[in-house]
């Protein structure tokens, strides 16, 4: 009981805990103790409900945002624009649509409102989806991976393929529509992501129509129904036939800590290491923070971390600093010391940003591979909004030890190996290919 209390009293307290992470962890939109949150959302939302919601979301961002001018954005004309069209939106699920196109006006993919649905698949890990992916590649939309899982899979689409036609439409101006209706975001190439999950989730058992075209000119015509696929992080970790090590994460979770470390430990006698964050979103920056350690024997200045009000992000009256405004890590006497290349692609994002950009920035690693998302803000955790949707705001800045800011950039690989349309339907892994050929050439860490 007196646990339940202390923590009822730092949910309550600005001075306590006044970016309310711990009023967030236990459910509470506000930081004011309430009565506990319904686990399920109302049936409907009632006009009182979308009011309420709203407010909630506007004023939450205008108070809390990290960047106290919005990052330029008119804040106030954005919420005249956005309120009648939430009010009047045809069902809640598209109301939660019109909060999170008005969050989108800030060109941050961090800030976002999840709907209660989604807010439901993610606590479970899961992800209701098409089970493919595709990218614009040499004036195409080539499908980059397909699961094992999908319909598209068991229909025949692989990896290489172009798709010809979406729901009866020619797919390139299908897409350019699809783009037009999606919220702006960090990047375009982030954008291009929430336009695919756009059009790619959905409800469970629904389907959409696809023509998809072989490297041969023939062509598969498919419905594809939209499954429930979990989407647990893992981590991996092999020697590869070259000798040099490789890890593989799929998020920086503290689920995948323990898994990444060890794979670590299993590759730290190879004379070079391959990092893989393709398609990484990211994650905890402790977790980062606990590889980055791994990769310096000394106590390393890293960069800075920005926030709204200058000081650090803190409980306990300032006694205790969750994120501190100079960012270093401690190291550790059994750090890696051989060369380390990391790969990156346009689906790295966030924690994966900050480890590939801090790696780089202070010449410890070289990245290789694609641009990467250039989404590198940071929240504390979600905010429960009233009706059982979730907000998520960007709470912290990143800065790497070069100076350079990677949100709205993205990390710039030293060694560009784009994607094509051949390497795709060859099955062809050119970027660790070129990974491991530059390990050849880098020397010991020494600093």
């Amino acid at each position: 009981m007196a646990r339940i209390l202390l923590l009822l009293l730092l949910a309550g307290c600005t001075a306590l805990d006044p970016h309310n992470m711990i009023g967030r962890q236990m459910g509470d939109a506000t930081g004011v103790p309430t009565e506990p949150v319904p686990s399920a959302a109302p049936a409907q939302l009632d006009a009182r409900g979308r009011e309420k919601a709203f407010d909630f979301v506007w004023s939450t961002i205008q108070q809390r945002y990290h960047d106290a001018n919005l990052n330029g954005v008119d804040w106030n004309g954005a919420g005249a624009r956005y309120q009648p069209l939430a009010l009047a939106a045809p069902d809640d699920e598209a109301f939660w649509d019109v909060l999170d196109r008005m969050t989108g006006e800030l060109k941050d993919a961090h800030t976002r409102v999840d709907s209660p649905r989604r807010v439901e698949l993610r606590k479970r890990d899961e992800a209701i989806t098409l089970g493919f992916s595709f990218a614009p590649l040499e004036g195409k939309l080539a499908i980059t991976s397909v699961s094992p899982e999908s319909d598209a899979w068991w229909a025949g689409v692989r990896a290489g393929m172009t798709l010809a036609s979406i729901a009866g439409e020619p797919a390139w101006p299908a897409y350019q529509k699809l783009l037009a209706e999606t919220r702006l975001d960090s990047t375009e190439r982030s954008r291009h992501l929430r336009a695919l999950r756009r059009l790619t989730t959905g409800d469970e058992n629904t389907s959409v129509d696809f023509t998809f075209e072989r490297a041969d000119g023939t062509r598969i015509e498919a419905a594809v129904a939209r499954r429930k696929f979990g989407t647990r992080a893992w981590a991996s970790h092999r020697i590869l036939p070259s000798g040099f090590g490789y890890v593989r994460l799929t998020q920086w979770t503290l689920g995948v800590l323990p898994r990444a470390l060890e794979g670590l430990e299993a590759v730290a006698k190879t004379p070079g290491i391959v990092i893989d964050l393709r398609g990484n979103p990211g994650g905890s920056v402790h977790v980062v923070n606990a590889l980055l350690s791994r990769f310096f024997p000394h106590r390393m200045a890293l960069g800075n971390s920005t926030t709204r009000t200058g000081r650090p992000i803190s409980l306990l009256f300032g006694s205790v600093d969750i994120i501190k405004l100079k960012s270093e890590v401690e190291g550790s006497k059994d750090a890696y010391a051989g060369p380390v290349v990391i790969l990156v692609n346009a689906l790295s994002a966030s924690g994966s940003e900050l480890f590939a950009g801090t790696m780089q920035a202070v010449g410890r690693a070289s990245v290789v591979g694609e641009p990467s998302c250039g989404c590198l803000l940071g929240f504390l955790g979600y905010a429960r909004v009233p009706g059982g949707g979730e907000l998520a705001y960007s709470e912290v800045g990143f800065v790497m030890a070069s100076g350079k800011r990677i949100e709205g950039e993205g990390v710039m690989p030293d060694r560009v190996v784009p994607a094509t349309l051949a390497d795709l339907q060859l099955a062809r892994d050119r970027p660790l290919e070129e990974a491991q050929a530059l390990l050849r050439t880098l020397p010991a860490w020494n600093r």
